[in-house]
């Protein structure tokens, strides 16, 4: 059967319609049916508006309308990752914190002298030598352990020196000898009590014990300190080598440290404290720590119904070379988080009575993305050395301890031990103080990575502390106080009680207003979503729609037009190929010929008027497209350069 006339003219006509809209040959054709379709106002007067000031006007508001949206877009954007601070005060029952009580001397000096006699003969030695004084020959006990003859040869190789003008050559203190320094001067001014002579520097050298020509020399422009600081580094090179059960014992027991106590105007005594070793202070005791389940709370402030304790401080038993101050430390905090005395401590004076009023505050922060905070510390790849709830200062010594064993071999003696681990000391350690000195000068320049690892706490307790003080017991009353006192405790004491050797501390709230501040997200997402719509309602009058048209035209349909053109053109050098290799020259008509399957023509109906004027002009013929006067004038047959043999049937019919 005979193919229907009209069916091969709409095929004719699909083929020779010039393609429009998504299916669009050229970029540029698919630009101008967007801006001719789209629901943006500006893109389609760029297009239909005539004169070229009037075009270029155009041009400028859509591009000025497109940039005032990307900058407020942006805008959003970053307020959406901000937080607003909220703080709520609530008036209730609070629970009490834990209060850490330290005496300031760590360990009774008269049960360490056994351990510390060549220590504290070397440094007398140095005294004399720098200072001209002396206090006599004292008749030291000599140890029953190692500790004499090792500490002998160790004092040896890491004397103390003095030096003048900074030059390279030092005064051996402990042999008198001068010898040559080498490696880096590492200057520790003070603004302390400096020596007599001001060109006097004192200080010390450590080397690497694997290579000798590898050493820093420490030095102090104040004698106190000097010393100070070389007694310390052998004070903890000696403890550490002592058993934990045996510290224990050298240091101050409950019934030592505590006179009185009172609690909300109720007695209490050494039942309500929990003893904690801290390395550099000795036995500790903590009030309220919660480890039986039980926390205390308070419901009325002031300081009558906080903590009251009287402490014996005993400064006639101090180190006189540890430590250069009488009293004791407290920390007030929760009973999860770990004491850090020696970081943030308050020292008590003695002879006085200390007030610490509280003020307690609960904050929140959020997490990522709004900040970098953790919530439990489970994201930051330090291990808690101090079993109790993360923080800063937890994870900064966490992770210097554990790089001090990778570094040096051992732990550093002030901080927790790591699991296989063990304290350092120079008989299994010899290289350790020139190790740890090197790493924590790393460390306090940041270049250990702790800093950048660790991160502070998304939630965290807070007690402000406002601390007055008094003079204590008073002149009227300190006679029949010190001998209430030493009555109390005079079977245990043997002496009488001096007011230097007491400290009155008080901790109370001074009010019961729990402040609690959060942060609270400025934005959320419906709102940010609103936000965008009234800029692009605003600047562009485009609505989801719209934008979905755009990342449609200017996303799909131009990548699948690019990809389009170079298939064709892949697929014309491959066909040129071809007929080279069997020796036929490709024909321009063959290319001509080639046309589109248009998706103008979408139904069976026989072509119009309209899409006849649609049809493109021969290349070899141009004539005006301007549209003709009447029907008898149409030119239809610049479109067809040959007449189909279907239409000549019936011409003759």
């Amino acid at each position: 059967a005979a193919t229907a006339p009209g069916k091969k003219i709409t095929a004719r006509l699909k083929r020779t319609l010039p393609v429009r809209g998504p299916q669009a040959p050229t970029l540029s054709e698919l630009m101008r049916w967007y801006c001719l379709n789209t629901n943006t106002h500006g893109c389609r007067r760029i297009v239909v508006s005539r004169g070229r000031l009037r075009r270029l006007l155009w041009i400028l508001l859509t591009l000025s309308a497109v940039g005032l949206i990307l900058w407020q877009c942006a805008e959003l954007l970053m307020n959406y990752y901000s937080a607003s601070v909220s703080v709520t005060v609530q008036f209730q029952k609070l629970p009490f914190p834990a209060v850490t009580i330290c005496n300031i001397n760590p360990y009774k000096y008269s049960a360490m002298k056994e351990y510390l006699s060549e220590l504290d003969k070397e440094t007398k030695k140095a005294l004399e030598t720098f200072y001209g004084f002396s206090e006599g020959k004292s008749k030291v006990r000599r140890s029953v352990d190692e500790w004499n003859s090792t500490g002998s040869d160790f004092f040896q190789q890491i004397p103390l020196l003095k030096l003048e003008d900074f030059s390279r050559t030092a005064t051996d203190l402990h042999s008198g000898q001068k010898r040559k320094i080498e490696g880096s001067v590492f200057h520790k001014d003070s603004s302390i009590v400096n020596s007599g002579d001001s060109n006097d520097i004192i200080g010390f050298q450590l080397c690497d014990a694997n290579n000798s020509s590898d050493c820093a020399l420490y030095t102090f422009s104040s004698g106190v300190n000097a010393i100070q600081e070389w007694y310390k580094l052998h004070y903890m090179n000696i403890m550490a080598q002592i058993p934990l059960e045996t510290k224990e014992k050298l240091s101050y027991s409950a019934d030592d440290l505590l006179l009185t106590c009172f609690f909300d105007g109720l007695s209490c005594d050494k039942r309500h404290f929990t003893r904690f070793h801290h390395p550099l202070h000795g036995n500790c005791y903590t009030f309220n720590s919660g480890e039986n389940g039980t926390i205390l709370s308070t419901s009325t402030g002031g300081s009558e119904y906080g903590l009251q304790v009287v402490l014996y401080i005993d400064e006639a038993d101090y180190n006189p070379f540890l430590v250069t101050s009488t009293g004791a430390k407290i920390i007030v905090h929760d009973q999860n988080e770990y004491p850090f005395i020696e970081d943030i401590g308050t020292e008590i004076e003695t002879a006085a009575a200390t007030s610490i009023g509280m003020h307690f505050t609960r904050s929140r922060k959020l997490s990522k993305p709004y900040s970098d905070c953790t919530e439990t510390g489970a994201d930051i790849p330090v291990e808690n050395l101090y079993n109790k709830s993360y923080s800063l200062q937890i994870c900064l010594h966490s992770c210097f301890q554990k790089a001090m064993v990778h570094s040096c071999g051992c732990a550093q003696y002030a901080q927790p031990l790591p699991t296989g681990a063990e304290y350092c000391n120079y008989k299994k350690n010899p290289n350790w103080m020139y190790c740890y000195y090197r790493l924590h000068e790393k460390f306090v320049k940041e270049q250990l990575g702790c800093q950048q690892i660790c991160k502070d706490a998304c939630s965290f307790k807070e007690w402000a502390l406002t601390t007055s003080i008094a003079q204590w017991p008073s002149t009227v009353s300190e006679d029949w106080m010190l001998r209430v006192l030493s009555w109390d405790k005079g079977q245990k004491l043997n002496k009488k009680l001096n007011k230097t050797d007491l400290a009155n501390l008080m901790v109370f709230y001074k009010d019961l207003n729990e402040r609690f501040i959060s942060e609270n997200p400025a934005n959320t997402l419906v709102i940010l979503l609103s936000n965008f719509g009234g800029q692009l309602g605003l600047w562009m009058s485009c609505s989801v729609v719209c934008v979905i048209e755009i990342v449609e035209v200017f996303f799909i349909d131009s990548l699948s037009i690019v990809m389009r053109r170079q298939w064709q053109k892949a697929k014309k050098w491959w066909n040129n190929r071809q007929r080279g290799s069997l020796g036929k020259a490709p024909q321009a008509s063959d290319v001509e010929r080639q046309g589109h399957h248009n998706p103008v023509c979408i139904d069976e109906d026989l072509p119009t008027f309209t899409t006849a004027l649609r049809l493109p002009l021969p290349q070899d013929s141009p004539l005006p497209r301007t549209p003709p006067p009447n029907y008898s004038t149409l030119r239809l047959e610049t479109a067809f350069t040959e007449q189909l043999p279907d239409t000549l049937e019936l011409g003759q019919h």
